[in-house]
């Protein structure tokens, strides 16, 4: 851990802000969203969504319900959380995610969360949290599995799933054993590298909100089957997150399943979400059958 936190904080500022910051490497990062628009106006339209669902005061605690056709029995429960850096993107551009899921009988639930600058990174995390909480408490009312929910979050969605594995979910009076699987794509677990790029103009990172929220110190108070993927053409300061965190995972006694897939971006890697025989969405289905 020291020596890969030592290795970032020696690269010259370009290099640094082009590792870790996501659209910097990757200037065409629109792209990939503006491909899918057709397929998330077609959900939306078409998957009879419960939409903008509140979960708490705040107007960005809403979210998406896509339910199952099928009434013979409580649906497993997928639960996707976007990425955007704590400080940008909405549920509406990721209502794809659904499409293949409620196909196979999986509800899928997509939320949104606080954002930086309007919020700390302590409130951004608090209403991840209560997303997932409110899933296992309403999802029923929709005809989902309150006891068998999936997480899939994608770069600082992955980092909030990860809060969610490390939750003190029985002082919330919840069972830990709900969160089945959980899916963390391209995900940065460890804030401090942010604290050095132009996004924390927005984020407002502090060395202490960076300790409060470095899961890759944090305790599992969650056990189940962890996948973690990343694009293969991803700087590879940004990839070492994700082995970097599943090294964490394996000294807490788990055994993650790590993927690094070539030809994917930063970006695109999510519109394995599209085709039922990709790995990323094997993955999830696996979680979904648990």
């Amino acid at each position: 851990m020291s020596e890969a936190r030592a290795a970032w904080m020696g690269l010259p500022r370009e290099e640094h802000e082009f590792q870790f910051n996501p659209q910097r490497a990757f200037p065409d990062f629109k792209d990939a969203q503006e491909k899918r628009t057709a397929a998330n106006a077609k959900a939306r339209s078409s998957l009879a969504p419960h939409l903008d669902l509140p979960y708490g005061e705040h107007k960005l605690r809403r979210l998406d319900i896509f339910p199952t056709m099928s009434a013979e029995r409580a649906a497993p429960v997928h639960i996707f959380v976007h990425g955007g850096y704590w400080r940008a993107q909405d549920k509406e551009n990721f209502a794809f995610v659904a499409t293949e899921l409620v196909r196979c009988g999986i509800t899928t639930v997509v939320v949104n969360y606080e954002l930086c600058p309007g919020s700390t990174l302590d409130l951004v995390a608090d209403s991840a949290l209560a997303a997932i909480e409110w899933a296992s408490q309403h999802v029923a009312e929709y005809g989902g599995d309150p006891r068998r929910i999936s997480l899939l979050g994608h770069s600082a969605g992955a980092h909030l799933c990860a809060v969610g594995l490390s939750a003190d979910w029985r002082a919330r009076g919840i069972d830990p054993s709900f969160i089945r699987g959980a899916v963390l794509v391209s995900g940065i677990f460890d804030p401090a590298p942010a604290m050095h790029t132009t996004v924390n103009a927005d984020l407002h990172l502090t060395p202490e909100i960076v300790a409060r929220h470095d899961v890759e110190r944090r305790v599992l108070t969650v056990d189940c089957p962890v996948s973690v993927f990343a694009g293969g053409l991803e700087p590879w300061m940004w990839i070492d997150q994700s082995f970097r965190y599943s090294h964490h995972l394996h000294r807490q006694g788990r055994d993650p399943e790590v993927l690094v897939q070539p030809g994917y971006t930063h970006f695109d890697i999510l519109d394995q979400y599209l085709d039922a025989e990709s790995p990323l969405l094997r993955a999830v289905l696996r979680m979904a059958a648990r």
